[in-house]
C-alpha cells in the first residue's frame, strides 16, 4: 500500500482525537479483547471510518482503534486484526502498523490465539514469542521498498525484543504466573482451516512450539519499521499426540476468556516498567 494511504489514515485519526499521540501499539487477537476494558479511552474510531483501513471479518474482533491512556501510558490499542486468509493483501494486512508508527508508537504488543505444539504446555498457558517460522504463502515486504518506511533488507535475527521479553517474564514472575509462561517459536500457517494430525507433527518437527494464522506479517513490518517488539499467545487448544481433538472454535474462545485477565495483567506490568 503507497505511503500516501497510510499518511491519510493517520491523518484521519490524528484529526479526529487532537492529535494524540500512543507510546505503544497494542493489537488484541482473536478472543483476547479484554484488555480494551482496561483503558482509559479518550477516543474510540471504527475501523469502517479510517480510510483505507479493512474491516475486521472474524469472530470477537471488535474493529475498533482505541487511543487512551492504560497504566499511565499512552497507548493505541487495535481491538481486532486483518488475516491473510480473510482475503486481504499483506499490505492491508500490516497498514494499521505502519499508521500507529506514524502516529508516534515506538513500541509494539501483540497478542494472538495460538495452539499448542510443545507438550510441557497447558490450555490458557501464555507463550512469550521469542521466535518464529513464516509460513505462509508471502510477507508485507515483497515488491518496491519504500525507504521511508524502512530498509530493503531488514535484519531478523532478533524480531522479538530481548529487552521487552526480560521484562515480560520477569513480570510474569512477579504476577506469579511463572507456571503458565511459556516462552517458545510460533508458526504462522495461511488457515482457514485447522491443521491435520500429520501437519501438527511437521510443525512440531520444525521447531515449532505454536502455531497460528497471524502475528508474524505484523512483526515482520514492525522490524521494517525499527519498532520493538513484545508478542504473548494464548495457548487455546493442544495439538500433540495425546491431547489432539477436533477443535471447537467456542472451546477456543472460552479458553482465550479464561486466559485475559493473566495477559492482561502482564501486558499493564510490562507497560510500567518500560
Amino acid at each position: 500500500m503507497p505511503l500516501q494511504a497510510i499518511q491519510e489514515a493517520a491523518a484521519y485519526i490524528q484529526a479526529q482525537s487532537q492529535n494524540f499521540r500512543p507510546a505503544t501499539g497494542i493489537i488484541l487477537g482473536t478472543g483476547l479483547g479484554a484488555l480494551a476494558r482496561e483503558v482509559d479511552v479518550q477516543y474510540e474510531i471504527s475501523y469502517a471510518d479510517i480510510p483505507h483501513f479493512p474491516v475486521s471479518t472474524v469472530e470477537s474482533h471488535a474493529g475498533r482503534l482505541l487511543l487512551g491512556q492504560l497504566n499511565g501510558q499512552p497507548v493505541a490499542v487495535l481491538q481486532g486484526r486483518f488475516h491473510y486468509y480473510e482475503g486481504y493483501t499483506m499490505a492491508q494486512v500490516v497498514l494499521p502498523v505502519r499508521v500507529l508508527k506514524l502516529l508516534g508508537i515506538g513500541q509494539l504488543f501483540v497478542s494472538n490465539a495460538a495452539g499448542g505444539l510443545n507438550p510441557d504446555f497447558s490450555i490458557s498457558d501464555l507463550m512469550l514469542l521469542d521466535d518464529h517460522i513464516n509460513l505462509l504463502p508471502t510477507n508485507p515486504l515483497i515488491g518496491p521498498n519504500d525507504n521511508q518506511l524502512g530498509p530493503r533488507f531488514p535484519d531478523m535475527y532478533a524480531a522479538y525484543d530481548a529487552g521487552l521479553l526480560a521484562k515480560a517474564r520477569a513480570a510474569a514472575e512477579v504476577l506469579g504466573q511463572g507456571r503458565t509462561t511459556q516462552r517458545g517459536v510460533y508458526a504462522a500457517v495461511p488457515g482457514p482451516m485447522l491443521e491435520t494430525p500429520a501437519e501438527y507433527r511437521y510443525l512440531r518437527t520444525i521447531g515449532a512450539d505454536a502455531v497460528g494464522m497471524s502475528t508474524v506479517p505484523e512483526v515482520i513490518a514492525a522490524r521494517h519499521l525499527g519498532l520493538p517488539v513484545l508478542a504473548v499467545s494464548v495457548i487455546t487448544d493442544l495439538c500433540y499426540p495425546g491431547q489432539l481433538k477436533p477443535v471447537v472454535i467456542a472451546d477456543i474462545l472460552a479458553a482465550a476468556a479464561a486466559a485475559e485477565p493473566r495477559l492482561t495483567a502482564l501486558m499493564k506490568a510490562v507497560l510500567a516498567a518500560v
